[in-house]
């Protein structure tokens, strides 16, 4: 998605909030570089992923994929924690609206949006989990 707004695209700009969709829409430079740079972020992100998965990770040095998806997932995951609190808190009054998010865009970042930074960073703890146990087991059959 990041590409897509990046690029020009405006399908599911109002599930960001008027201020979000308006920077996006007038093609304000600073954020659109933001938006390009978030786009990359997650594809490396996503190169990380498969690299703890699949046979060409072995390339890389061990503690450079657990330091980044341990990182990631923890970093994911008090992310989306953060931002349950802080939108629940709105939800509820305590808490006014930013002015950059109207009520709709504050219903899309509960059920879609921060679900998806929760569910990576839980995704990239139980990758880093998994990597760990199991190129532990195949370093202690080298030696």
């Amino acid at each position: 998605m990041s590409f897509y707004w990046a690029a020009g695209g405006t399908v599911g700009l109002g599930t960001l909030g008027d201020g979000i969709r308006e920077l996006t829409v007038t093609r304000d430079p600073q954020f659109i570089t933001v938006v390009w740079i978030t786009g990359v972020i997650k594809v490396v992100g996503g190169l990380l992923a498969l690299a703890l998965v699949r046979p060409w990770g072995r390339w890389f040095p061990r503690w450079m994929l657990l330091t980044g998806a341990w990182g990631a997932g923890v970093a994911l995951l008090l992310y989306g924690v953060k931002n349950y609190v802080a939108w629940g808190l709105i939800a509820v009054g305590v808490l006014g609206v930013p002015e950059a998010i109207d009520w709709a865009a504050l219903s899309w970042y509960l059920l879609l949006w921060d679900p998806w930074w929760l569910l990576g960073g839980a995704l990239f703890v139980a990758a880093a989990g998994h990597y760990n146990r199991t190129t532990r087991d195949e370093r202690a059959q080298v030696r």
